[in-house]
């Protein structure tokens, strides 16, 4: 896979716009694992090989365990190993992603604003946003994951 568009070089205006969301996020309270693993799960949804790299690096680095990392894709099966708040956060992530298959039912909504107050659930819609747009340009510009490039 070769790498088609630099595409932070080429609009370096909308990449900072982006940026600024990523950094609101970061600023927002919602824990840094969470948010990564939310990150993680969108990636793995959309295929998006750099980002997998980069996300399971980053959890990796910061401490979260090999065995909580390779259930990210089966969390619902997985018992006990993610709390209530990321389950929650998982399956939010994963209908608002599906928006076009799921439309984001009430039930699902309801769940989340259980767990989340409404600046955490905002919150966490701008990250899964974001992380979806970063998908988009990650598959389409063909961004390769860092383990390709070494």
């Amino acid at each position: 896979m070769s790498k088609r568009l630099d595409y932070a070089n080429a609009s370096p205006d909308g990449y900072k716009a982006f940026g600024g969301v990523y950094v609101a996020v970061q600023k927002s309270g919602l824990p840094k694992e969470l948010v990564d693993l939310v990150y993680l799960r969108i990636s793995q949804i959309n295929g998006c090989a750099y980002c997998i790299d980069m996300h399971s690096r980053d959890l990796l680095k910061n401490g979260l365990s090999v065995e909580k990392l390779v259930l990210v894709p089966v969390w619902h099966e997985s018992g006990n190993v993610f709390s209530k708040r990321e389950r929650v956060a998982l399956s939010w992530a994963e209908t608002v992603t599906r928006v076009s298959e799921t439309g984001v039912p009430d039930a699902d909504y309801e769940a989340a604003i259980a767990e989340f107050n409404e600046k955490e659930l905002a919150d966490l819609t701008y990250a899964i946003g974001l992380m979806n747009a970063f998908n988009r340009f990650g598959i389409s510009f063909r961004v390769p994951p860092a383990a390709a490039q070494a």
